[in-house]
């Protein structure tokens, strides 16, 4: 495989609205994100994917695109946007954009033309049907964020469809003037000198001419079976980069829910010219049986599983992306760690688990910092589109009481990652100096990037060293481009694996419980590369792990 420079990049993800607020109105800005790049800097960070700036209604935080050229004034200016892509890039990282082009807003203009009448000119750049004769929607598909994906137009009589938000309508990829607009979009930005794009929902852009009913029940949404993965997808995206990608050298990422392996190879094979790399969302599905049920212990079996073959199947034939959270997951250490007792030992040990891989690893703003979770008191305090339709479908269909939903809801809720970054334990985690646009996390307090920067053993310096090996070691190539072996496989508390190539091998051993456990291994050390604690054993023969301890050993070939 052709080595390209984002193999050895390390992500870091920016919730704009969440990051630093300058001007004092409670929403952070993108004078905040340039008034932070020396941070990002420090840590070691090459890329930075920026969650959507564009002009917006605001009903998805900025996933419901009313402008695809702009700047939204929240956020600032396109003065304000070129400087920081010019600022970064003196300090050798590159900005990504969120491509957003399933859907639009429905306060687009390209939409308000569509719904104006059957016959304007930019009708079919939507997808319309009429209901049924009995007045039912022209399908039985639900979307993330309704109970249908169709919403009736009163004045014409036909349905629109949208797989999210009815205020994110979705286009129609079958008319090439959509593609072409989309291709001009591209263009725009990557002109101005961006390193990229990651693709919302890339891989739901191909839908069935016929419409049919969906047919697999407990697949997420309704008729996903038949919206995901499509044959139309792969061939858009092909075209995407047989017009536009292939003139310019940048990192493409999808998001593809329900994408397999397999499909994961289709999307990101260098010799398919579709995709960099894709995320995969098998493993954030493994503590919990559905959006709709309650968080479960994470089945550390399964998880290895899941990741080893991502590893295995991809090698060569494909690229991974690695990550533990983003803007729609909660925080990791809540979810996969021990955020009270073991907050630090734990974020460390998920850290080393997941960046010793081969793939493009993302940090999500404050994972670095080991933040936690928000828990809200009641619904009207989560801002979550998606947490509200959960909270309608447990109470009216489900029958369950308020706080019996709200204990579905928390653990999850993508407002646990969309709360204000804290940087300082001053008012409001030295976020903002006005009123912040969701309720902070009161451990911002202990919990700051000014306390991580000044505690030498702190989450943030375990990422930097973390980062550092990846990019600028001599073991960056097998962590890179190595095998990977999964060691004892059924272990339910350890998860262990081998990376190696032809110079090269380590061990990673990670402990998952707040247990002091011993293993033993066959393997000679040869020193040990990094640890979350001092004093770490080298007898791998009767190897003792304390809580949550990771430790990745050079190992004798």
């Amino acid at each position: 495989m052709d080595k390209k420079w984002w193999h050895q990049a390390v992500v870091y993800q920016i919730y704009p609205r969440s990051f630093n607020d300058t001007n004092g109105d409670g929403v952070g800005d993108l004078r905040g994100v340039i008034e932070k790049l020396d941070y990002l800097k420090e840590l070691g960070i090459n890329v930075i994917w920026m969650s959507p700036i564009y002009p917006s209604p605001m009903d998805d935080n900025g996933y419901d695109v009313s402008d695809y050229v702009s700047i939204a004034p929240e956020f600032g200016t396109m003065a304000d946007l070129e400087e920081l892509i010019a600022a970064a890039d003196q300090r050798g990282i590159k900005i990504v954009m969120d491509l957003v082009v399933n859907h639009t807003s429905d306060e687009h203009p390209w939409f308000v033309e569509s719904r104006s009448s059957k016959d304007n000119g930019k009708r079919d750049w939507y997808i319309w049907h009429k209901p049924k004769p009995d007045g039912s929607m022209p399908n039985n598909w639900n979307s993330w964020f309704t109970r249908s994906a169709w919403d009736l137009d009163e004045e014409t009589g036909e349905c629109y469809l949208h797989l999210f938000s009815k205020k994110q309508p979705d286009l129609n990829w079958t008319n090439p003037q959509v593609r072409n607009a989309v291709h001009d979009i591209m263009r725009f930005w990557l002109d101005k000198g961006i390193g990229g794009f990651r693709m919302d929902v890339i891989n739901l852009i191909g839908k069935p001419s016929d419409y049919p009913d969906g047919a697999l029940d407990n697949v997420g949404v309704m008729g996903i079976d038949h919206f995901a993965n499509h044959s139309h997808a792969h061939q858009y995206l092909r075209e995407m980069h047989d017009k536009v990608l292939s003139h310019y050298d940048v990192l493409t990422v999808g998001e593809t829910p329900m994408v397999t392996t397999f499909e994961g190879k289709l999307y990101s094979h260098p010799k398919r010219c579709e995709l960099g790399m894709v995320f995969q969302f098998e493993h954030m599905d493994l503590d919990k049986d559905s959006n709709f049920a309650a968080k479960k212990e994470l089945d550390l079996v399964r998880f290895k599983e899941v990741m080893s073959r991502w590893q295995e199947d991809l090698h060569n034939q494909g690229w991974n992306s690695l990550y533990w959270s983003n803007h729609d997951q909660a925080r990791a250490v809540s979810r996969f760690g021990n955020d009270i007792a073991y907050r630090v030992e734990s974020a460390k040990m998920l850290a080393s688990t997941l960046h010793f891989m081969s793939g493009t690893p993302y940090i999500y703003q404050g994972e670095e910092l080991g933040m936690t979770n928000t828990y809200y008191d009641t619904i009207d305090q989560y801002d979550d589109l998606l947490d509200h339709h959960k909270y309608d479908i447990l109470i009216n269909d489900e029958q369950l009481s308020d706080e019996e939903a709200l204990d579905i809801i928390r653990p999850f809720s993508r407002d646990n990652a969309r709360v204000p970054m804290h940087w300082s334990n001053q008012p409001n985690g030295g976020f903002t100096s006005g009123k912040p646009w969701l309720v902070m996390n009161e451990n911002y307090k202990i919990i700051n990037a000014q306390a991580a920067l000044e505690d030498s053993d702190s989450v943030f310096y375990h990422y930097q060293k973390l980062i550092t090996l990846r990019r600028n070691s001599d073991y960056a190539n097998v962590i890179v481009y190595g095998w990977h072996q999964l060691l004892q496989p059924k272990d339910p508390e350890v998860y262990s694996y081998k990376r190696y190539d032809d110079q090269k091998s380590l061990l990673i051993v990670s402990n998952f419980t707040d247990r002091t456990l011993e293993r033993s291994f066959d393997e000679k050390v040869i020193r040990i590369v990094i640890s979350n604690y001092k004093g770490s054993s080298s007898d791998l023969s009767a190897l003792k792990l304390r809580p949550y301890e990771s430790v990745v050993y050079e190992i004798t070939m």
